[in-house]
């Protein structure tokens, strides 16, 4: 695996039963575990592979509302005030920080768009600055370009893919959850109609509830349980540069390229929007449903091969509970890098700062975002199927509201009376009918 990930041991054993089983151990997973540990449940944590070692430590880290959904924007703001509180309460360093987020342009039409969110950035309480000429230029004095403007976002901020979801994990074993990793789920059972249990490739756990925050997986699993969920994979490249560079804002968007500083002093590079669409026998099923969201993006989209088919994560078979699954031969998707991709984007981020070509390229890594046909993640109870949750398809935004959307979820199990945002928003319910009208599978 090329992504650096902080490494964490396992609980020792497997629980006989839980208040409540979490499926998946990235950003989303282990932060509804956590706070459902809060709430005083057992809550176990079951991961096939390593705890945040697929896409949430393969992401930029940035933890922002600027831009952001109307529906999205409430988790988010909530989710950078448990960014900060988490590492107060737990004591564990996740890397967070509000550094600002900086955007820079010379397109007049995205100027236009991002100082129209920042009009309606006003109406939510939410701090975002629309900068001239002049301000653009000095604040994005490292790149040497003249700029027509730009936004910055001071109470936005980034957090450290590396060690955040494991940070995490270790906080939620001292509140006496249990975390197994190597530990596939390989489905539900049920009792009256409900979940009963959680089927893993180490035994059975007896409970009433099962959390999925899958990540890429979600939709094969869900179609395990009659379930229709759908979902698509974008792979997207990233590369790491090596400490050194001085002088770089700590996060920068550009149409070309983005920058973002690393916990270790390097910097991740990315071009927003970039990625190969591989081939899956999940992506023609759901292809009418994702039409219009590729259209929109057909300029930085670009036809893949038959990684998706070998990953397996996008089946469309059947499996047995008691043999190995998909999940046990692929333990970390670890896709290929797109390398000419790769080159681009060290090609643009050093002509955009020469300072960055003064250090090496210390790694480059791929990544599955997994996403939904309105680019909104799916939180909620699947009724057709008491007691399981799915939170999935984040779109890539799962990392930066993962401590709202694990709030959310705990809520949700929990009953609570007032949760910390509108759940609504977010209803799997709300692809029972499909874009084009067809009804799915709930």
């Amino acid at each position: 695996m090329r992504v650096p990930l902080l490494k964490i041991e396992s609980s020792p054993t497997l629980p006989e039963s839980a208040d409540a089983v979490v499926i998946g151990a990235g950003i989303v997973g282990v932060f509804t575990a956590y706070y459902l540990a809060r709430r005083g449940l057992k809550v176990a944590l079951v991961e096939k592979g390593l705890v945040g070692a697929e896409q949430s430590s393969r992401n930029w880290g940035w933890c922002r509302q600027q831009n952001r959904d109307a529906r999205e924007l409430p988790i988010s703001t909530k989710s950078l005030e448990l960014w900060e509180r988490f590492q107060a309460e737990s004591g564990e360093s996740v890397g967070f920080s509000r550094c600002g987020l900086l955007y820079l342009s010379n397109d007049e039409a995205e100027l236009a768009g991002w100082a129209k969110w920042c009009d309606f950035a006003k109406t939510v309480n939410v701090t975002s600055h629309v900068l001239t000429s002049e301000q653009a230029n000095e604040r994005g004095r490292a790149t040497g370009r003249h700029w027509k403007g730009g936004i910055f976002s001071p109470t936005d901020g980034i957090a450290d893919p590396s060690r955040a979801a494991p940070a995490v994990a270790r906080a939620l074993m001292a509140l006496d959850g249990t975390v197994h990793q190597s530990c596939a789920a390989r489905g539900l059972e049920t009792s009256g109609g409900r979940v009963s249990g959680v089927v893993t490739e180490k035994g059975t756990i007896r409970t009433p509830v099962a959390i999925l925050s899958g990540g890429a997986w979600a939709s094969s699993f869900c179609r395990q349980l009659g379930v229709v969920f759908p979902q698509a994979s974008v792979r997207s490249s990233i590369v790491a540069l090596a400490p050194g560079a001085q002088g770089i804002p700590d996060a920068l968007h550009t149409k070309d390229v983005s920058v973002t500083r690393r916990g270790d002093g390097g910097y991740t590079l990315a071009i927003s929007g970039y990625g190969r669409l591989d081939m899956t026998l999940q992506g023609l099923r759901f292809g009418r449903e994702f039409m219009p969201m590729f259209m929109k993006r057909w300029r930085s989209l670009r036809p893949g091969g038959l990684e998706g088919l070998r990953s397996g994560h996008e089946t469309l078979s059947r499996w047995s509970l008691d043999k190995p699954t998909p999940m046990e031969k692929m333990r970390i998707l670890d896709p290929s890098v797109d390398e000419g991709t790769a080159a681009e984007i060290h090609r643009r981020a050093v002509a955009l700062m020469p300072e960055l070509g003064k250090v090496d390229i210390s790694a480059k890594w791929a990544g599955y975002i997994d996403s939904t046909p309105d680019g909104v993640p799916a939180m909620g109870e699947v009724h057709n199927v008491p007691g399981f949750i799915l939170a999935a398809g984040f779109s890539g935004h799962g990392f930066g509201i993962g401590p709202g959307a694990g709030h959310l979820l705990a809520d949700i199990v929990s009953g609570a009376a007032e949760p910390i945002v509108d759940p609504r928003p977010y209803s799997p319910e709300r692809f029972r009918s499909s874009v084009w009208g067809k009804v799915a599978e709930f």
